[in-house]
């Protein structure tokens, strides 16, 4: 679907205005049942530790900087980590350079993330809210609403 479709120019907004007129007020408990269900799914404050799931990737998304170098080898693995040693020194710079936009895109990725999580948590607290008002909406409706009466028996020849 393109966002063009969404645009629609029928009904006209004098009619939608004209047909909500029509509508009847809602009743002092329907206004404040909807203002504590609103009141209940505000937003709550956003954590300041990162979300578990997270934590992981947020310690890896430099990749810029690595491990310690080793060796399993028992005779030449010390030269070999002197050797990889030196050349980490030596290019540090460069492999910085050609790194830096691939962090850079690392923590945007994880801030949107993040970002994602809270939204996801914030709307699954919504839902709730809303299915409780929905279960207790659909309790007194089966409640006022009278028993059908038991059909007679048929006959049969």
């Amino acid at each position: 679907m393109r966002p063009e479709d969404l645009l629609t120019t029928t009904p006209s907004p004098e009619r939608l205005a004209e047909e909500a007129g029509r509508l009847p007020e809602p009743t002092p408990e329907q206004v404040e049942s909807v203002r504590r269900l609103l009141a209940a799914s505000e937003r709550a404050p956003a954590e300041t530790e990162w979300p578990p799931i997270l934590q992981a990737p947020r310690s890896k998304k430099d990749s810029r900087y690595v491990e310690p170098p080793t060796s399993h080898r028992p005779v030449v693995g010390p030269l070999l980590v002197t050797a990889k040693r030196a050349f980490r020194l030596a290019f540090q710079p460069f492999i910085n350079e050609m790194l830096r936009k691939q962090v850079e895109f690392n923590e945007a990725i994880l801030d949107s993330l993040a970002l994602i999580y809270e939204h996801q948590r914030e709307e699954s607290r919504s839902q709730v809210a809303w299915r409780r008002e929905v279960m207790a909406r659909l309790a007194a409706l089966e409640r006022t609403t009278p028993e059908p009466a038991p059909k007679g028996r048929s006959r049969r020849s």
